[in-house]
């Protein structure tokens, strides 16, 4: 077995679990420096959860190993556990209790005395931003202010590792800001965080690595500019006036040989490699507008953790509404 140094606070290799005849998680290995902050990204269904929750002792490791805090997580999961805090992708809070209430409840389940519990729960109120609002009932709390409780509860221990299972879904842009901030503030404090996330947003501005994994396997990882890197080159990106244009506008385009690298149906944008730098921008506008294709707006970016994620898994990742209709 090797043994966690002191600069890594989670290591897993070979990590792999099956359900049945599907297979969940495929041999996965992550190493997560201490005071760092590693983002997994990957699609719905790609393996993101089951591997938090072997990581977390919640699932059973059908092969492989893995360390959280220098503790084999199979062999010892209790001691584990000590080391562990977990927010999951549903708000674990009870609405009928305050939010005095609920921090004190888990401290007291994590054997704080009263007095402990106590102190412990108006700490981390203030630290939250939620001391205003303490003796109030978490059923009225809006659902930024439930998540940034859930993330309260689950500093109760101070722990030294903590896993956030998509966090921010589901919240108003202003409600992940905060959360970001928390996040940031606990990695300042000595906290490693292992985040998994469909939101690109959410790694670029959180992460210092990012594990990319697609039908349980980690297809890429790296710094968000080691992954554009990856990509290389600038993109051409048009947004045009409808499907009929946009279909229109993609025939033309692989007609001169032109690499689309991403096609948005619903926004009716198209996004090309762009290797010829201004001289190409010009000739290929003026090639679609003289074929009739309306073009409402037209960007030059470098490539995105969109582009990213849609060269290595072939798909865009899901956005808020995408996400509540799925």
């Amino acid at each position: 077995m090797t043994t966690v140094t002191s600069e890594t606070a989670i290591r897993a290799s070979g990590l792999t679990k099956s359900f049945g005849d599907v297979k969940a998680v495929v041999g996965v290995d992550i190493e997560v420096p201490r005071a760092t902050v590693t983002a997994i990204l990957g699609p719905n269904g790609a393996g993101k959860t089951t591997v938090v929750r072997m990581l977390t002792t919640l699932l059973k490791i059908d092969a492989g190993t893995a360390e959280v805090g220098g503790v084999n997580v199979a062999k010892d999961p209790n001691a584990a556990r000590l080391k562990i805090g977990l927010t999951g992708q549903d708000t674990a809070v009870d609405e009928l209790l305050t939010g005095r209430e609920n921090l004190i409840l888990i401290a007291r389940l994590t054997r704080l005395s009263k007095q402990e519990a106590i102190r412990r729960a108006d700490e981390l109120l203030t630290r939250f931003d939620l001391h205003e609002a303490a003796d109030r009932n978490a059923g009225t709390y809006s659902g930024g202010m439930r998540r940034r409780l859930d993330l309260a509860a689950s500093m109760i221990a101070d722990p030294e590792v903590l896993f956030l299972d998509e966090p921010t879904t589901g919240l108003d842009p202003r409600s992940r800001i905060d959360i970001w901030k928390k996040i940031e503030e606990l990695v300042a404090g000595g906290t490693t965080v292992l985040l998994t996330t469909q939101y690109l947003d959410e790694a670029d501005e959180l992460a210092d690595d990012i594990v990319v994994i697609d039908h349980g396997t980690v297809i890429a990882r790296g710094t968000s500019d080691e992954l554009k890197d990856r990509v290389g080159g600038q993109r051409l990106e048009f947004k045009v006036s409808g499907p009929e244009a946009l279909d229109h506008a993609a025939e033309k385009l692989e007609a001169q040989n032109v690499e689309i690298v991403g096609r948005d149906e619903r926004e009716h944008r198209i996004t090309v490699a762009l290797t010829e730098g201004a001289t190409q921008v010009a000739r290929l506008i003026d090639s679609l507008e003289f074929e009739g294709v309306k073009i409402e707006e037209v960007f030059v970016h470098r490539p995105t953790l969109d582009d990213v994620f849609l060269t290595l898994t072939g798909q865009h990742v899901a956005t808020d509404e995408e996400e509540s209709l799925s």
